[in-house]
């Protein structure tokens, strides 16, 4: 009986997170995780900056191979990072919100985090003088009336794949990479971290894994590019 209980409660708990969380769940709408082409074509993305020194090491990665990625940054670290946020704003790749704090228990204050959307907006425009088209949800985290109000913003919701699953506790670079190839196919977005959450982190495995893996993929002949390249829409809002 405790057997078929805690079975139950694993079952319950696996649904949850597809329905919820997964990267490939469509279930209460279009959340984007990959787009359909022929061409050798790879979005990289990175979420939880500015961070530094991590995400400045990013940057002169993606600028010593004339690569342009997407960062879905969270308000509290531009505020904690504005110049570190105009710099890659000012090298020109895209920039995504992420939310202000990242913080998982404001999903279960609905109104509040409605706010929380158009405050991000209003820290983007205060100090980038930009307002963003994409939106990453922290933990990929959608439910019906989120991805409504995501609309009504003006945001469309972006997943990914992650480059690992277990990037975010600094596992050997080695492995993130392997694990990013793998998933290598035309049109994905693969999902990295350059910060922590609301917060500051290490991350400098991530920061080896992303050399490696550019590396490599260049050598298989792919090429990278932004979000609204792949999705041939606005970055921003005019």
């Amino acid at each position: 009986m405790i057997f078929l209980s805690i079975l139950i409660i694993l079952v319950l708990l696996a649904i949850s997170y597809w329905l919820f969380m997964s990267s490939y769940s469509q279930v209460f709408g279009r959340y984007i995780w990959r787009v359909r082409t022929r061409e050798k074509l790879i979005a990289l993305t990175f979420d939880d900056g500015p961070n530094e020194p991590y995400t400045s090491q990013i940057l002169d990665i993606l600028s010593e191979n004339n690569i342009k990625a997407t960062f879905f940054m969270v308000g509290n670290c531009i505020e904690r990072y504005p110049d570190v946020a105009r710099k890659v704003l000012a090298a020109g790749h895209s920039i995504g919100s992420h939310s202000v704090s990242h913080r998982f228990r404001n999903y279960f204050r609905p109104n509040f985090y409605q706010l929380e959307v158009l405050k991000n907006q209003e820290i983007f425009d205060k100090y980038l003088n930009i307002t963003p088209t994409l939106y990453r949800s922290p933990w990929l985290w959608r439910y019906p009336s989120l991805l409504r109000r995501l609309k009504s913003a003006g945001l469309t919701p972006i997943s990914g794949e992650f480059c690992h699953s277990l990037e975010v506790f600094k596992i050997d670079a080695n492995k993130i990479a392997r694990a990013v190839i793998k998933k290598a196919k035309p049109g994905a977005i693969i999902i990295f971290h350059d910060g922590k959450e609301g917060g500051v982190g290490d991350r400098a495995q991530t920061v080896q894994a992303v050399g490696l893996v550019i590396t490599r993929l260049l050598k298989d002949g792919y090429r990278f590019i932004t979000i609204d390249e792949l999705l041939k829409k606005d970055q921003y809002n005019k």
